[in-house]
């Protein structure tokens, strides 16, 4: 079964947000997950539409895109790449428009630090709003497994998160200070 050209363009403004969004918090640079996300949407178009289930797509797509990243993941661990921080002098200085948005680059970070084990989920859970079975059927895990890796993966976010505050900003963030105690 194939899908319509104008259903397909509905659903890629439908999906491509919560897709790129997840891409991002598991590979954290724009540039790579913009590559998971149009990685995730041309499978789709070269190979999706044998889908049986058209009411499956958004988990497929998810499927895809999870899948590739532990493909790109294990291949760069094969070949890294090297990131150009030796030009960080060079950079221009953070503008203020630009502060409201470091507590929420401060939780990125602090999420690229959890295991990738934990990161999917936690990622789809919290950025995305998928329900244990949602997460549990695009990672193709038991559910048992998704509410554990949830646990799990919220104790490093909170010790990672602990780590880059400073006490201040710790009393201020309840998530943070939940375990600090």
């Amino acid at each position: 079964m194939s899908v319509p050209m104008s259903d397909s363009a509905a659903m890629v403004d439908e999906l491509y947000g919560p897709l790129y969004r997840f891409a991002l918090s598991l590979a954290g640079t724009p540039a790579v997950a913009s590559d998971l996300t149009q990685e995730a949407f041309f499978r789709w178009f070269k190979q999706g539409g044998e889908l049986r289930d058209p009411a499956k797509v958004k988990s497929w797509l998810f499927t895809t895109l999870y899948r590739e990243f532990l493909r790109t993941s294990r291949q760069s661990a094969r070949f890294p790449h090297h990131e150009l921080d030796e030009v960080e002098s060079e950079l221009p200085a953070v503008a203020p428009e630009e502060l409201d948005q470091l507590d929420g680059a401060l939780v990125m970070a602090a999420l690229q630090q959890v295991e990738e084990t934990y990161r999917a989920p936690l990622s789809l859970f919290y950025l995305e709003g998928f329900s244990y079975a949602q997460i549990a059927e695009a990672l193709d895990l038991p559910a048992g497994t998704v509410m554990s890796r949830l646990s799990r993966g919220r104790d490093q976010l909170r010790r990672h998160l602990r780590n880059r505050l400073t006490a201040e900003e710790q009393k201020l963030i309840p998530f943070a200070a939940a375990k600090a105690r």
